[in-house]
């Protein structure tokens, strides 16, 4: 298991510093957008977000149960994974490093939005819907890629929040969070966490989603 982590997070590496750096050509493009706008957009990614993560998580655990018969215990089960698994890491992934990093840059608007609960009108019922369709229809290359992209412009947009546009900001300490921001959680939620409940570690040679 742990070889298979490491494996993967140096395979993730490069994409997710190509997804850092477009952030960064948003940032500067985007630099002098209001609160408000960066708020409403946050909203747009974040829950985008939740959907890819919990489609692929979902995907991924079903893939490997593919040889077991469906039923209502793997049906609740599945539901579980796919929900904690999207919707705890997309949170520490598009808030709670980005607050971490606010506070480390003094940013001075900063506060943590945690959508499952501000707008959890919105957040849960997309990540439930992309769960059972996940549960349906499970395949993980292009929605993994989408993810790593949108939970970028997620994080970045919540960082964007708290900047003062008259304000100088820190790119390279931005693009170090949002690199962290996204490799670390995203990888984990799509791929090492919905390994944790493959009862058959013999399943794990080789990569599952391409």
């Amino acid at each position: 298991m742990f070889e298979k982590v490491m494996h993967e997070l140096k395979e993730h590496a490069p994409f997710t510093l190509f997804g850092a750096l477009t952030g960064i050509i948003l940032m500067f493009s985007l630099r002098n957008i209001p609160h408000e706008v960066a708020y409403n957009l946050f909203y747009v990614f974040h829950p985008l977000h939740i959907g890819l993560s919990a489609f692929v998580t979902t995907s991924l655990y079903r893939m490997y149960l593919l040889n077991e018969k469906p039923g209502i215990k793997m049906f609740l089960k599945v539901i579980a994974i796919g929900y904690l698994g999207s919707v705890t890491i997309g949170t520490l992934s598009d808030s709670l490093i980005p607050f971490w990093g606010e506070i480390l840059l003094n940013m001075p608007h900063r506060h943590v939005h945690v959508g499952f609960i501000e707008k959890w009108w919105l957040v849960n019922p997309v990540a439930i819907i992309s769960i059972l369709i996940a549960y349906r229809r499970p395949f993980t290359k292009f929605p993994h890629a989408a993810h790593v992209l949108v939970s970028t412009w997620a994080s970045l947009f919540h960082m964007l929040m708290a900047a003062d546009t008259a304000q100088a900001v820190s790119y390279f300490g931005i693009f170090i969070f949002l690199f962290i921001a996204v490799w670390l959680p995203c990888c984990f939620s799509d791929i090492v966490f919905p390994l944790l409940f493959i009862k058959d570690k013999s399943v794990l040679k080789g990569c599952c989603h391409g």
